[in-house]
């Protein structure tokens, strides 16, 4: 079954880290979605531009209304995915533990529904 984990983290944290930091960081990322390619589960991942790039679009009684990034009320932002195909929530979650947002913010894991299947994993 295929499973996003979902990367948040505080981006002023990332914007204050030194130089030499958010390198060591980035190689870390990068090292997980190696193992993760090598495991042979790896689907699909991205970096996400800074929340304050984005815009919110909403239609409500017909008329379409945008607004300039989340707004939302936690500190932490959506930074970047993972798209790995697991045998279960376990093993999906055991891959999540491995990217090093779970250390500084939180990465949310989540399976992806195919609706050519009828159970859930």
């Amino acid at each position: 079954m295929k499973y996003l984990c979902l990367i948040y983290d505080e981006e002023r944290d990332w914007d204050a880290m030194p130089a030499a930091e958010s390198a060591a960081y980035l190689a870390e990322c990068m090292a997980v979605e190696g193992e993760v390619r090598a495991a042979g589960v790896y689907r699909a991942g991205e970096a996400l531009y800074p929340a304050a790039t984005a815009a919110i679009v909403r239609i409500r009684n017909g008329r379409l209304s945008t607004t300039d990034g989340p707004f939302a009320e936690t500190k932490e932002q959506l930074g970047g995915f993972y798209l790995v195909e697991a045998r279960d929530r376990d093993e999906a979650v055991r891959i999540a533990a491995k990217i090093p947002a779970a250390r500084t913010g939180c990465v949310e894991v989540r399976p992806v529904m195919d609706f050519g299947q009828q159970s859930q994993g």
